[in-house]
């Protein structure tokens, strides 16, 4: 064999190993995320009330037609990932019981994450370096914040899996020589964003958003191919709402997606940390320190992760610094005036991630020329090997804590209330009366849930229990006031307590009735008043 023959066979060997080891690396990356996710994701967390809301969204896809709650047709939010949830009902079955089924819902999500943490891997691998993508993948792979969203039944781990397949395909076409087809592509590309759109609107801040800065200031791929992405990105979207409107239902519709805005704007403050009465973010952020602290120095990190990146003239680096980017206002908006809950972080921190995985890699290639004097690129190196390092161990410290432990009050209660409360009995919710609370929503298909306190309402209803998880209460998150709750419950007897790290003590208590005669008094001296006010 000649040395131009050997050249040959060892310029075609490299891309095939190169593609053998890429396969290996997503492999292992894949199980270890997910086995991660697996190991006691039924009660290590408990029921959220986003959860128990998107099964019954999930089970009612399954029956065909739009989504919908006992309440109605459910427009807040787009049907993708309840359809997702449907097939994978059909595929495994659904469980008639509440937390059996969430429990299997949540098995979604797992593995929608470990497919997220191989796409961040590619990501990366083709911004520059896959020895940075493994390192980007683990970060995600083991970050305790992430973990915890990808265990729950919500829409963000789907959401932001369909925006990272759409910049993997869409930044093949951000360097000389565009691949075969690069039209298709493009498309590909914003059909994938488009799906993460009919999951979560305003994914479009992440995808769309990205696109329309990139278009202007001529970064990331040809403009002609950012047009087509973006518009095909429209098309999924277009036809649901189409659809919607076929069907009739463009006014309930119109009514929940202006709400949704609304929310979204600060406007309507429902919820988070911003909403009138709750805890402020500061104190959230120091109460979960022990357990998040490895999150929030990756979030510290990444606007000067960005800086590096920008820097770079490279279409891909930048493409993925305007990802960054985008998702950093979004969050930095919510904070200041919009509507900030904690699941909102999730669509940072992927982000963050993924470009301290790009920022790595452009360090990677530095050392690799040697640049700089070689003492700073030891200090470099040996602070990056002991942040990574410190990183992993208080992620590990973490998740042994969270997932060896149980969590699980409201599997716990409803398991008692079925031996020892009769079915349709009611019970006031100290957490959201009728429908506002995770009691009223874990507990509403065995048992009639209100926020009956007064004396007569109570007795009319004939309430006999009390449910308070004393944290929501505590923190003003329930629509019943903290004296109020503990005045009631002084009334009563504690027959059911879990401790737990959701909810603190998740309590149930026996009230008596108030005095029958006293009752028919009141209402005989309130018949008197009546008619005196109305006599001659």
């Amino acid at each position: 064999m000649t040395v131009l023959e050997a050249r040959r066979v060892q310029a075609t060997t490299r891309p095939a190993r190169r593609d053998v080891a890429t396969v290996v690396l997503a492999a292992g990356v894949f199980l270890l995320t997910a086995a991660l996710r697996l190991v006691n994701v039924g009660r290590s967390a408990d029921l959220f009330v986003d959860e128990v809301i998107y099964r019954q969204l999930g089970v009612s896809a399954a029956q065909g037609g739009f989504p919908r709650t006992s309440e109605g047709l459910f427009f807040l939010h787009p049907p993708g990932y309840f359809y997702v949830e449907a097939g994978w009902g059909k595929l495994l079955g659904i469980s008639p019981d509440l937390v059996t089924g969430v429990y299997q819902a949540r098995l979604v999500n797992v593995f929608l994450g470990a497919v997220t943490a191989v796409l961040v891997l590619l990501l990366v691998s083709r911004a520059g370096s896959r020895a940075a993508g493994v390192v980007a993948a683990l970060l995600f792979a083991l970050d305790p914040y992430v973990i915890r969203q990808n265990d729950r039944v919500m829409l963000d781990t789907q959401t932001v899996l369909f925006v990272l397949a759409g910049y993997l395909v869409l930044l093949s076409l951000a360097r000389e020589p565009l691949p075969g087809r690069p039209r298709l592509r493009a498309v590909t590309a914003g059909l994938l964003f488009g799906l993460a759109l009919l999951t979560k609107d305003h994914s479009a801040l992440i995808s769309v958003l990205p696109l329309v800065l990139a278009l202007i200031l001529g970064w990331g791929p040809p403009r002609r191919l950012l047009l087509t992405a973006l518009t095909a990105a429209l098309v999924p979207y277009g036809l649901y709402v189409a659809l919607v409107g076929i069907c009739g239902h463009f006014t309930p519709f119109w009514y929940d997606k202006t709400h949704g805005a609304a929310r979204l704007l600060g406007i309507v403050q429902e919820s988070g940390f911003n909403a009138a009465g709750t805890p402020s973010l500061t104190s959230r952020l120091v109460d979960q320190v022990t357990t998040f602290a490895s999150t929030y120095a990756l979030l510290l990190l990444g606007p000067v992760a960005l800086v590096v990146v920008l820097r770079r003239k490279d279409p891909v680096l930048r493409m993925l610094g305007l990802f960054h980017l985008c998702a950093g206002l979004t969050l930095a908006f919510a904070l200041a005036q919009g509507t900030l809950e904690e699941q909102a972080l999730y669509l940072l921190i992927v982000p963050t991630v993924v470009v301290l995985g790009a920022a790595l890699g452009v360090g990677i290639e530095r050392f690799r020329r040697r640049d700089g004097r070689r003492v700073v690129r030891r200090m470099l190196l040996v602070a990056l090997v002991g942040f990574l390092t410190a990183t992993v161990a208080f992620s590990g410290i973490s998740y042994a804590r969270v997932h060896t432990g149980r969590d699980d009050g409201y599997a716990r209660l409803r398991a008692y209330m079925d031996q020892h409360v009769p079915v349709g009995s009611a019970v006031i919710a100290a957490d959201g009366g009728a429908s506002g609370g995770i009691s009223s929503w874990a507990l509403r298909d065995r048992y009639v849930m209100g926020d009956w306190v007064a004396p007569e309402a109570r007795t009319r209803a004939y309430a006999r229990y009390l449910v308070v998880p004393w944290k929501v209460i505590d923190q003003g998150y329930g629509t019943m006031d903290a004296r109020t709750a503990r005045r009631l419950a002084a009334e009563g007897h504690l027959v059911f307590a879990f401790h737990g790290r959701s909810y603190g003590t998740l309590a149930l208590y026996r009230l008596p009735l108030p005095d029958t005669a006293y009752l028919r008094f009141r209402e005989a001296a309130h018949g008197l008043r009546t008619g005196a006010d109305h006599g001659p």
